[in-house]
């Protein structure tokens, strides 16, 4: 007596015999019925036995595509992504009408045949012979899964679709091989829950859940028996009996499952009839796919997120590991966005510039100590169609995860980074320098870290007004973005030593190539994006600690299984002393004078602005201690608009500068996102200033300096130890030229 295989499956000689007696029998008659030709049975003995026990493992647990769920942080959806719409269910959550209706009008003795119906295949060649034609299919539910499997893993590569459904003898022996063994190994109703999830039933819907949900807006569970009948009768021919487009038809083929349902005895003739003459009430739900369906403007974000899936070796070693990863789906994606965050960003985004503007404005909020991005806006809509002003260019990041090919020049906002590598090489904040309107720098000023000069000729700097000269420390020099003065600066502290904390603290191209060795760094010639600033200046705002931005907190398979996210990484970039000094320096620039229009007057709060040549850019980075925030406005197209003599967002400008455009959005942003029951405050320190600033405060009288507070006596500025221009944030602020390549650094 020959023996079974554990688990009481027939042995190979067993499995062979049923095999090749089911070809044998089958062969000339599946060439008849679905064939037009029989020549073409070419098969080898060896092609149909041998590995018939090696059943792909993707037969077992297909590899359906299913919807990917994108969440914030709190775990508010912002938006679903799939390739194929599609939400797998256990048989138990399909209502007992669809199981029924499906294997009544696709396989109607299912439950009896195994996985060949050969008495199926008779009738149905009696039946073909009769017509003359292919009337009548025999294949059984568990072949048809097997054939939707090959279609389902061959995507939408077209080559492969159409090796998965060639109608060839040697296919159709390769399903039934397939078949048999499916029977086997997975059993009836795993077969008949597998085959609802993976067929498809028209208007981009696959599998029964996701078709009732199209369809009928609400569950498969829940599915009525004329309800239950439409679907199945759907899935013959998706086009045909289309219930949306043609009614009468669906109707038609509705009521012919039902009659069949009762011909088996699934329903009484009278519930047959009773169904039939149920109008078709269809309640459609539009499927709400991808990122431009993200709430709160977060389309952005949405594909960022998509792009660190795609990119990231976390999710896959390979490029076509990670791709075949985000089209399979099934993803649960818990991001950082913060949805208030995200919500006073996008609102403070679109105040002030209107997306039919010739220019456009990015917003970006990352959070100190941690490196989560927690809001990512723009002034323009995600999305492709142009006449709607829609982009898909993500302003905020670099090119490589979506962003403009090269970034934006930075201006002014470069500067706290020259004073920070200063100030680790021990440079006191009091160093002052007699700096005239212009100057001329040598050219071996400025050498590059392998100790040659950066250029062959003189450096000419300049600022933008007469009045921006004399004597300046570097709190001054902050507080009037004076130009000479930090190319000065940059001279003394070394170049190599300015990129390397430019390095340290998160500052990075956009075009994503290493940084230049060029002397204009210094004024911000070398282009950023909004996120490489906030998280530069998250790292003031975190007492030197630079945190590598994040996006992702966690991901798990449709299995429940976790993958491991990356992790924010964080360095000490400067001492915590040098970190304080910078955020004193820089509270002025905020809170004082026409500063108002951009500064926070309930927290602490510090930050810079910055122009570029003819006003092509315009920025202001700022922070609280528990919220960093950059704002660029610019153009976003290959034409750079200068911003002069400009309307934007309805808005007439003379001159856009950094406070009186993106500070008063930065404003709304930062206020909108933070609670006013949190304000921290930054580590007090004193700042040195310079013996001559000293004195001549000191000359204007009034009470005298009190111990620590770094006030100069008889001064009204109210911040300690910062002297601030009234017209600081105006249009008509210094914007000397960096001559490299015309960047300039105006505040």
């Amino acid at each position: 007596m020959p023996k079974k295989r554990s688990g009481g499956g027939l042995t190979t000689t067993q499995q062979a015999a049923k095999f090749l007696g089911v070809a044998a029998l089958s062969g000339v008659v599946l060439a008849g019925i679905a064939l037009p030709a029989a020549g073409a049975l070419g098969l080898a003995a060896k092609g149909t036995v041998d590995g018939f026990d090696e059943i792909p493992a993707n037969l077992k647990t297909p590899p359906l595509s299913q919807r990917t769920k994108i969440l914030d942080s709190k775990g508010g959806l912002i938006a679903t992504v799939y390739s194929r719409d599609r939400t797998v269910v256990p048989l138990t959550s399909i209502s007992p009408y669809m199981q029924n209706a499906i294997i009544a009008i696709e396989d109607a003795r299912f439950y009896e045949h195994g996985a060949v119906d050969l008495k199926g295949i008779l009738r149905a060649l009696n039946r073909n012979v009769q017509t003359g034609g292919t009337a009548e299919g025999a294949s059984t539910l568990t072949q048809q899964y097997v054939k939707n499997v090959f279609v389902e893993e061959a995507g939408d590569d077209p080559a492969k679709v159409a090796e998965a459904t060639q109608q060839t003898l040697g296919r159709k022996v390769q399903e039934l091989k397939y078949a048999i063994q499916v029977e086997e190994e997975l059993g009836k109703r795993k077969i008949l829950e597998n085959y609802l999830n993976i067929t498809f039933f028209g208007q981009q819907a696959y599998g029964v859940e996701a078709a009732s949900q199209r369809y009928f807006s609400k569950s498969a569970k829940d599915l009525k028996l004329e309800e239950a009948a439409l679907l199945a009768g759907i899935v013959q021919s998706p086009s045909r009996y289309d219930p949306i487009n043609d009614t009468e038809e669906a109707t038609k083929r509705r009521n012919t499952v039902l009659q069949r349902m009762a011909d088996i005895g699934k329903v009484s003739q009278e519930e047959a009839d009773k169904a039939k003459n149920t109008p078709i009430k269809l309640k459609v739900k539009r499927p709400q796919n991808g990122c431009i369906t993200a709430v709160s403007g977060a389309g952005f974000f949405c594909d960022y997120v998509s792009k660190i899936v795609k990119n990231n070796p976390a999710f896959g070693k390979t490029e076509k590991d990670r791709a075949k990863l985000w089209a399979t789906g099934g993803l649960t994606i818990k991001t950082t966005l913060d949805p208030r965050s995200q919500a006073a960003s996008n609102e403070a985004a679109v105040s002030r510039v209107n997306k039919d503007d010739k220019v456009a404005d990015a917003v970006v909020q990352v959070q100190p100590g941690t490196g989560r991005i927690l809001a990512m806006a723009q002034s323009r809509p995600y999305g492709l169609d142009a006449s709607k002003h829609q982009t898909v260019l993500n302003l905020s990041v670099d090119h490589a995860m979506g962003g403009s090919y090269v970034g934006f020049q930075v201006g002014s906002t470069f500067k706290p980074i020259t004073a920070a590598a200063a100030l680790e090489k021990g440079i006191s904040p009091a160093q002052s320098f007699d700096t005239p309107r212009k100057i001329s720098l040598p050219a071996d000023a400025f050498r590059t870290c392998e100790g040659a000069p950066t250029d062959d000729k003189p450096w000419e700097v300049q600022n933008e007004t007469e009045s921006e000269k004399g004597m300046f420390d570097m709190t001054s020099a902050l507080g009037k973005s004076i130009n000479t003065y930090f190319a000065k600066l940059e001279q003394k502290t070394g170049l190599c030593e300015t990129l390397a904390m430019a390095k340290k603290v998160g500052y990075e191209r956009g075009d994503n190539k290493p940084l230049w060795q060029v002397a204009n760094t210094t004024l911000g010639g070398q282009e950023s994006t909004p996120l490489a600033m906030a998280s530069v200046y998250a790292t003031f705002a975190n007492r030197g600690t630079y945190c590598t931005p994040v996006a992702l907190l966690s991901v798990t398979k449709p299995d429940g299984k976790p993958i491991d996210v990356p992790k924010s990484q964080c360095n000490r970039a400067m001492s915590e002393h040098t970190a304080d000094t910078i955020n004193q320096m820089l509270k002025g620039v905020v809170e004082d004078g026409t500063g108002t229009q951009a500064g926070l007057s309930d927290r602490d709060n510090a930050g810079k602005t910055g122009t570029t040549d003819e006003r092509k850019n315009a920025w202001f980075v700022g922070y609280t201690p528990n919220l960093s925030t950059a704002v660029w406005v610019g153009s976003d197209g290959t034409h750079q608009n200068k911003m002069i003599d400009i309307t934007i967002g309805g808005q007439y400008y003379d001159k856009v500068c950094g406070g009186c455009l993106p500070g008063p959005i930065w404003r709304t942003a930062m206020t909108g996102a933070l609670s006013p029951s949190e304000t921290p405050s930054f580590n007090p320190v004193d700042v040195p200033r310079a013996k001559e600033k000293e004195d001549k405060d000191k000359n204007k009288g009034g009470d005298k300096k009190k111990p620590g507070d770094n006030k100069p006596g008889g001064d009204d500025n109210p911040f300690p130890g910062i002297s601030i221009p009234p017209d600081i944030l105006g249009g008509n602020n210094g914007h000397g030229r960096g001559q490299n390549d015309g960047g300039t650094n105006g505040p």
